[in-house]
C-alpha cells in the first residue's frame, strides 16, 4: 500500500511458513525500489523486525519502518530491536508507523465486501489470481473517492 492515496501497489500469495512474509515483502519491495530509482521507505509491523530481514530491506536500497519489538520474553529477557534510533528519530518513521495500519483496511475490505472471506479456491495460483481481483476491486472503489476529494 502506499502512503498518500491508500491504494494497493502489490500483493502476493505465499504458502505458509515461518518466514514466507518477509521473503514476500522483500521481493515485492525490491522490484519497487528498483523501479523508484530512489531510496523507499517500508512501514511494517513488529514481527517483521528481525535483524536478517532489516538487513535484506537495507540491502535493496529500503529504508525499513518497522515497529520495534521490544517485548519482554517468557524469561525475562528484553528482546532487541534490529531497528536502532536513527531510524526511530525521523519523522518519516512516526508518519509510516500511522499509515501502516491502513493496510488492514484493504484486507478487510476483501473478506467483507469481496471475496476472501472464505476462498472457494485451492491452489496457490487460483487463490493468488482471486487475491489479485481484490486489490483491482479495493483499488476501483477507492479511486472515485479520492477523485472527489
Amino acid at each position: 500500500m502506499e502512503n498518500r492515496h491508500g491504494l494497493a501497489v502489490a500483493g502476493m500469495v505465499t504458502r505458509a511458513g515461518g518466514t514466507a512474509e518477509c521473503r514476500a515483502s522483500e521481493r515485492m519491495l525490491k522490484t519497487k525500489a528498483k523501479n523508484a530509482g530512489h531510496r523507499i521507505t517500508a512501514g511494517e509491523d513488529k514481527a517483521y523486525d528481525t535483524a536478517d530481514h532489516v538487513a535484506n530491506l537495507r540491502a535493496i536500497n529500503v529504508t525499513p519502518h518497522v515497529t520495534q519489538n521490544n517485548a519482554v520474553t517468557k524469561t525475562g529477557k528484553r528482546r532487541r530491536s534490529a531497528i536502532d534510533e536513527r531510524t526511530t528519530r525521523d519523522q518519516g518513521y512516526a508518519m509510516s508507523q500511522s499509515r501502516r495500519a491502513m493496510i488492514e483496511c484493504i484486507f478487510g475490505w476483501g473478506k467483507q465486501h469481496g471475496t476472501m472471506h472464505k476462498t472457494k479456491h485451492r491452489g496457490l495460483w487460483r487463490v493468488a489470481a482471486d487475491f489479485t481481483l481484490n486489490l483491482i476491486a479495493y483499488n476501483l472503489i477507492r479511486i472515485p473517492k479520492l477523485v472527489t476529494a
